[in-house]
């Protein structure tokens, strides 16, 4: 009895060594990658944060970490930061294979939400792709007529993949994929969508930070919908001075607030629909007030994009990239974006941009 005993004692002892928590595991095979650091990063309030890295030895790399507290969407990225990719990580092990010149493309098993993530976007991206390339090739032999025609078809992808993604959420409530595919799609759709698909959301996942600030964001685009007042703040100009939105409503018969960052290329392109509007229109009532959302330590890059783009406007910046108080609290989530007041300070469009921001403006100067 007992040897017995101690038999039993020995093998309880050893089936607690042999138990470990649930944790992550990720084996990488990146050819062409030898000797390549890799970086797995979180974004947490708006910045990156490294979780962990591993260089790559004869194609290979394993990392391997704590528990998960939940499938979460991360970005492993080269240390120079020119290649990446996004996937989800779970408490599993997950197996990476790809080539380095197309990390974007590489295949990713082993989690599950992965998975779900994957056969709801992947035939559609690879459709995208698909014109993307084709858009290139006709653009460089000035096939307008082509290159016209490519855009009309990737529009109508695009209703197709956020009908897909909306049905997704909704088939979908316990799926961790559901939040990602939500914030995808939030950029394209109304405060009021939001905030119903979040409501079909389980418990569990509707409690992580993608929902929450979703939600807050969702809220907050409902505040500054056209014909709602435009909700006051102060940031400091280029000139460290505080600057309240509400000191230039009143002082022109349009004010657009344009939300941009000299890092942004969408928004450097934009730059010069807007120069060409505010040149032609300024002495005729309307102004600009940019709100910059640089990153910390990044003012001189902030004022060289404003000489370089001649943007010879107001312009603030409380320099906190996506924390940026003003954007939080007019739910802006992507930009370039931009509101339109009138004098009273009512909003009377947003995100008008090219030849919609010209049009706009000129009708509206006629009719005052």
């Amino acid at each position: 009895m007992k040897n017995l005993f101690i038999l039993f004692i020995a093998a309880a002892i050893l089936s607690a060594c042999s138990t470990k928590e649930p944790h992550y595991v990720i084996k990488g095979k990146i050819t062409g990658a030898d000797s390549v650091t890799f970086f797995l990063k979180k974004r947490v309030a708006g910045q990156y944060v490294n979780l962990d890295s591993a260089m790559v030895l004869k194609g290979a790399f394993t990392m391997e970490g704590g528990k998960v507290e939940y499938p979460e969407m991360i970005t492993l990225v080269t240390a120079d930061n020119r290649k990446g990719m996004s996937f989800f990580l779970e408490n599993s092990e997950i197996s990476i294979t790809g080539h380095i010149d197309s990390l974007y493309n590489a295949t990713v098993t082993g989690s599950k939400t992965q998975s779900d993530y994957d056969g709801m976007n992947k035939p559609f991206n690879t459709k995208i792709r698909e014109l993307s390339n084709q858009y290139q090739v006709a653009s460089r032999v000035n096939d307008t007529a082509k290159a016209s025609s490519i855009l009309k078809e990737y529009e109508s992808i695009q209703k197709e993949m956020i009908k897909a993604e909306k049905d997704f959420v909704k088939n979908n409530p316990a799926s961790y994929a559901s939040p990602v595919v939500l914030r995808d799609i939030s950029y394209d759709i109304s405060a009021d969508e939001i905030l119903g698909l979040i409501a079909g959301l389980d418990t569990t996942v509707s409690k992580i930070m993608t929902v929450v600030d979703l939600k807050a964001r969702a809220e907050a685009m409902k505040s500054v919908e056209a014909g709602n007042k435009a909700p006051d703040f102060t940031l400091n100009d280029v000139n460290d001075q505080p600057v309240a939105l509400y000191s230039k409503v009143g002082r022109t018969k349009l004010l657009l607030i344009d939300f941009w960052a000299s890092w942004c290329g969408p928004c450097r392109q934009e730059n010069p629909n807007v120069v060409k509007v505010w040149k032609e229109f300024n002495k005729k009532g309307f102004d600009v007030f940019g709100v910059s959302l640089d990153r910390p330590g990044a003012k001189d890059a902030w004022m060289q994009a404003i000489e370089k783009d001649q943007l010879t406007w107001t312009h603030v910046s409380d320099l906190k990239f996506w924390d940026c108080a003003a954007a939080k609290l007019y739910g802006v989530g992507s930009i370039p974006a931009n509101f339109l007041l009138d004098e009273t300070g009512t909003i009377i469009a947003r995100d008008l941009r090219g030849d919609d921001l010209y049009n706009k403006v000129k009708e509206l100067l006629a009719s005052k």
